[in-house]
């Protein structure tokens, strides 16, 4: 069967899913492989629970017999090109966004600007993947007048085949940074995994939104069609911006052109999320939302998913970044630490993983800087800390569950502390003892 004939059928239905447990009337299940799962292996289930059809590439359980069942090649190749051609029929503008840090809080800020004024598809939690795409991309509907595609990358051409299922017609790399140096290779190879999204601008005519003061993204973008924004001093920024304090919630002023400047103040922590911010007003601003609605919607926008979240415990003031880490967030992240103003300051880093052969090298340059800033209550996390810190002075732990029984004979209380590692090391769990 063809993907036009697959897509005749998908318009038939209410929507899609890849998840055996939430299958039902109206929806299309793809039955998708995993390391512990053959999705082939649900195909009856599904359709017995309601689903009117299912795509499946195991011969052995397809029955010939069965309308329902659709073989295909590849699952996955199927969604994605099906999803492809939904994108294409539709036609809605999309906006795609990857970078190494930021991009979901900037697809979020996006979401938020761009919502004031449009009906807004945008990627849900962290569905920017191989899978999670063309999952975004199936919600497209009529109504919607534009979409923001979040798309995350961990090995070379991981953008280029995302971008070819969203085929966004305007494109944001929040940054390029060492992180997944472990899949990329090298900083380098992050690089021209993000310019993909550039490659697929130039090729077919798409507009990049650019921040005029990264000096990578000003290399990268070289031939493509250009809206800046950034800091003040340079010229033709569609938007100028530049931080007024975090204390701890970050204050700036923007202003479009030689307009009024405009005063945000936001929920968010760290001074580097003024460039996600400016980022959103610029693609807001492109699209005719007004300055005014722009600002209102960075200001009321709150954070989740321990991204920059400032945590009031009773006993300690905890800011929570523990989504992930990287050798970028975490210099980003001490530096901003640095500049709120509070009695008592406490840092618990765990390790940044997938860092490969230069892992050792990039936990010592963070040492290093925590000497820098000053920091003395320091409490690092893991193997690869403890690598490199083990005359630092500061306290080492192997995992959290070390941490947390610390936490429970030695109690901390007055603190404010910056809680910041890679997801895997599982900080989080000891918010419960801060």
């Amino acid at each position: 069967m063809t993907v036009n004939e697959i897509y005749s059928i998908f318009q038939k239905c209410t929507g899609v899913t890849t998840d055996s447990r939430k299958c039902g009337p109206g929806l299309m299940f793809f039955a998708l492989k995993g390391e512990r799962f053959d999705g082939n292996e649900f195909v009856r289930g599904a359709l017995e629970q309601g689903c009117p059809y299912a795509v499946m590439d195991n011969a052995d359980l397809y029955d010939a017999q069965d309308p329902r069942m659709i073989l295909t090649d590849n699952v996955l190749a199927t969604l994605q090109q099906v999803a492809a051609l939904h994108r294409r029929t539709l036609g809605t503008p999309v906006i795609g966004i990857t970078g190494t840090n930021g991009k979901t809080t900037t697809k979020e800020l996006t979401n938020a600007v761009m919502s004031s004024t449009y009906k807004v598809l945008c990627t849900q939690g962290n569905l920017n993947n191989s899978i999670g795409v063309p999952l975004t991309v199936f919600g497209l509907k009529p109504e919607h007048e534009y979409a923001i595609i979040e798309m995350g990358a961990s090995h070379p051409g991981d953008i280029k085949e995302l971008v070819e299922v969203s085929q966004p017609d305007y494109g944001l790399i929040t940054n390029v940074g060492k992180a997944h140096l472990l899949g990329f290779g090298s900083f380098e190879g992050v690089k021209r995994t993000k310019g993909e999204l550039y490659d697929w601008l130039r090729e077919h005519g798409g507009t990049a939104f650019v921040n005029r003061d990264n000096e990578h993204l000003q290399q990268m973008c070289a031939g493509l069609p250009v809206i800046e924004y950034g800091k003040p001093g340079h010229d033709g920024l569609l938007v100028e911006g530049e931080v007024l304090e975090c204390n701890p919630f970050v204050k700036f002023r923007w202003r479009s052109g030689k307009g009024g400047w405009h005063t945000v103040q936001t929920n968010l922590i760290g001074a580097y999320n003024v460039d996600n911010a400016l980022a959103a007003i610029t693609i807001g601003l492109k699209f005719g939302v007004k300055e005014q609605d722009a600002s209102a919607a960075v200001a009321e926008y709150m954070p989740q998913n321990n991204r920059s979240q400032l945590t009031e415990t009773g006993r300690n003031h905890l800011v929570v970044d523990a989504y992930n880490a990287n050798p970028t967030s975490m210099a980003a992240a001490l530096e901003n630490f640095s500049m709120i103003k509070a009695q008592d300051k406490m840092l618990i880093l765990g390790d940044m993983r997938e860092l490969g052969e230069v892992s050792m090298d990039e936990h010592r340059r963070i040492v290093e800087e925590i000497h820098r800033y000053g920091f003395t209550q320091v409490w690092l996390v893991g193997s690869e800390f403890a690598g490199v810190a083990q005359d630092s002075g500061f306290r080492l732990f192997p995992d959290v569950e070390a941490v947390n029984s610390a936490l429970q004979s030695e109690p901390v209380n007055g603190k404010t502390i910056l809680i910041k590692g890679s997801n895997s090391i599982g900080l989080t769990k000891t918010i419960t003892n801060l």
